[in-house]
Formats: C-alpha cells, structure tokens, sequence
C-alpha cells in the first residue's frame, strides 16, 4: 500500500489526469488520490469509476470534485490542466493561455497543500514550469516539470528494440526542451556498462551508428505527433512517467530522472530546461553531471536560447 497518509492531488482530469490518477492507484503509491477539475460531472465521473476498481488494486481513497479544497495536504500536486486550444490559436497564444492558467490554479492550491510537491506535466512544460516558479515564488526544488521523461523512455525503447535487450539495461537520457530541441546524450549511453556505440550486432560490429542514432532520435522527436494524428491525444507513456515521478518523491527514491527544472545556463540565463537529477521526498535534491561531447555541449544551448526566448515573449524572462 502506499506510504502510510499519503495524498496525491491532480489537476486536470483530462486523459492524462485520469490516467496518471489510474496509474498511481495500480502501484499503490498513495492511500488518496483526489483528482480536481472544473468540469464537476467529468472529474465526479472519472473518480467514481476509478474508486469502483478498488477492489482490484491497493486499497486507496479516490476523490474528485471541482472544488480547490480536494486537494488539501496533498504530499504531491500533479498539475496535467491546460488551455484549450481554439481555432485559427497558434501554439505560442496556447502557451500564453496556459500560462495565465497557472496564474489562477497554482496560488489556491498553494494556500490549502502549502508544504506540497509541484509536478508540472502540462505542454509546453519547460515555458509552464519557469512562470509557475517565477510567479508562484515556490522554491525551485519543490517546484518542476516532467520534462524529458517520457521522451528518455522513448529514446530507450527504441535502442532496446534495435540491441535485442530489455529496456530496463538501456541507460540513455534527453535533455533540453520536451520538444523540437531536445538533445540525445549519445555519448554517456550504456548497455550493461558497456557504451552504448560499441554495443556488438550478431557480426560483431557495433549496431548504433551514426546514421542510426540519427533515425532513433528523429523518430523519438516525432512520436508524439504520431499518436496524436492517430488517437487525438498522448496518455498512456506520460501517464505511467508521471507516476515513477510522483512514486520518486512519495518514497524518497533518490531516483535520477531528467526532470525539467530552473538552471542559469551560461551564457543564456535562467530557464528550466531537463537534465538528470536526483529526485526524492523534498523534489529536486540535484542535478547529476553528465559528460557532453562537443556537439551535444553546443545543441544543449541552443535548445536552452530557444525555451528562453519563448519565455521571454510572454514576459517571464
């Protein structure tokens, strides 16, 4: 059962909401999980059919209710709500639609679960998560996006399939923006502690070439317009990465997870962007130091410049 007491809120009861929630009660990682949402016969609606499931899972109390007291002493608030996109709206007037979302869900949520984990999952999550620090005043650790996690898991995925081995020995990050920019570290990857670029095919010759790292994070970029053109939305892969992270924090794991968070980049200036850090019960207790190659030194600024001028558009610079 999950750590005794324990309460996780989430915001949003979307598709990723209510199955991050989903996902939470399977590994039993809470004795509550409450989910929050405006739309009072959705989030009742989705509550009631997770409680209904208790019976087949850790035994946990599921609430859901659009009202901001639901989330009271959470241990850990997942915030998934975000704007709505509208006709002819581009994805930077999205951004700032979010944004000023957050304005007005973060600061009451902050006022009934004060001492409270902020987990931020909500598109574009780098842009979100620095305004939500910078506006919010939360300290930094306490506050942070679910960055690069899932793109990590896919970028993992995709080697363990072209290597033959189990996706649990891949050990391979992305960094930077959850987006367009992100960056593949080829160069610290390992298979079992072997680097990733002399993993042997059955010739012997090394199967992750250039050529092929190349297509694996091309396809990695692309995955989620993918799945989006296919079943309208990503839930399933950011729901589970969402509950390893709650699961991190919950149980004081120290588990390292490229977790979006506020750095001052040189040269470039604050922005939260992903990098493997050490997550446990108090947030983002710190960053791991990775090895960079050059090229990777130089696409981890330039993913870095471009979450920091779209922040700066919105005033949050």
């Amino acid at each position: 059962m999950g750590r005794q007491g324990s309460k996780v809120a989430i915001v949003g009861a979307g598709s990723v909401g209510a199955t991050l929630a989903y996902a939470c009660l399977m590994q039993g990682l809470a004795r509550t999980v409450a989910l929050y949402d405006i739309d009072k016969p959705k989030v009742e609606a989705e509550a009631l059919d997770l409680a209904q499931g208790i019976q087949f899972m850790p035994q946990a109390e599921v609430l859901g209710s659009d009202d901001i007291a639901v989330c009271a002493d959470s241990d850990v608030v997942v915030i998934t709500a975000g704007a709505k996109q509208k006709p002819g709206q581009s994805r930077l007037d999205l951004a700032g639609a979010t944004i000023g979302l957050m304005d007005a869900i973060i600061p009451p949520i902050m006022n009934v679960a004060p001492d409270a984990v902020f987990l931020l999952v909500t598109n574009p999550v780098d842009v979100v998560t620095f305004a939500a620090i910078k506006k919010s005043g939360m300290p930094p650790h306490r506050m942070f996006g679910s960055g690069t996690v899932l793109d990590s898991s896919r970028l993992r995925y995709r080697v363990a399939q072209e290597c033959g081995v189990a996706v649990a020995n891949v050990h391979a990050y992305i960094a930077g923006e959850h987006g367009d920019s992100e960056v593949a570290l080829w160069s610290s990857a390992s298979i079992g502690g072997l680097p990733l670029t002399e993993w042997p095919g059955p010739d012997g010759a090394p199967i992750m070439t250039e050529e092929r790292c190349e297509s694996i994070q091309r396809e990695v970029k692309e995955s989620a317009y993918k799945i989006i053109a296919g079943k309208g939305a990503t839930n399933y892969a950011i729901g589970v990465a969402g509950a390893r992270i709650v699961e991190a924090v919950l149980f004081d794991q120290n588990r390292v997870l490229p977790v979006s968070t506020l750095i001052d980049f040189p040269g470039v200036g604050e922005v939260c962007l992903s990098l493997p850090s050490i997550v446990g019960r108090d947030g983002v207790k710190s960053r791991v130091v990775v090895g960079l190659n050059r090229s990777e030194t130089i696409a981890l600024e330039n993913s870095a410049r471009s979450i920091r001028e779209v922040a700066v558009k919105f005033g949050v610079g």
